[in-house]
């Protein structure tokens, strides 16, 4: 890929529940050029590290709010450290934003779905800038290509 392309690519970085199947959905969408799993933490929310995907992706070839549309569609925004069999807190569902464009976008996607799906219950989906990620092991990266869909319950 030349410098020029690089340059252009933006990144998004989702806490969804396994980061191995989210890797898997979110490598589908036309204009992510590449993804990775590893662990994220926020300086405003008080948790220990998430399970995360992060994603570079083409804003020429896809919007930010088509990653956003995708991964409401992932963990259950109602479950706190629950997500599928996965249970604790780093399978926490949470937006890591990389801007305050970002932070808006997704702010503004959480009070949609809130409001036509959820208007009698509390979305507990954290929004929040990321602060440190923290790449996990090469064995983790594009483990649902090498292993199967069976290992996640994404």
């Amino acid at each position: 890929m030349s410098n020029n392309k690089q340059n252009l690519l933006q990144q998004a970085t989702f806490g969804a529940g396994c980061f191995w199947g989210a890797e898997a959905a979110f490598q589908e969408i036309k204009g992510v050029v590449h993804s990775q799993v590893g662990l994220a933490r926020s300086e405003e929310i008080n948790s220990p590290w998430i399970e995360v995907v992060q994603v570079d992706f083409d804003p020429n070839e896809t919007h930010y709010n088509e990653l956003l549309a995708l991964f409401w569609k992932i963990p259950d925004p109602l479950s706190v450290d629950k997500q599928g069999h996965d249970i604790g807190e780093k399978y926490r569902s949470a937006i890591f934003t990389h801007s305050d464009e970002q932070t808006q976008l997704a702010i503004l996607s959480k009070q949609q779905l809130q409001n036509e799906h959820y208007p009698n219950q509390a979305i507990v989906t954290v929004v929040t800038p990321l602060y440190e990620f923290e790449l996990a092991d090469e064995k983790d990266q594009n483990y649902i290509q090498k292993h199967g869909a069976g290992a996640c319950s994404i």
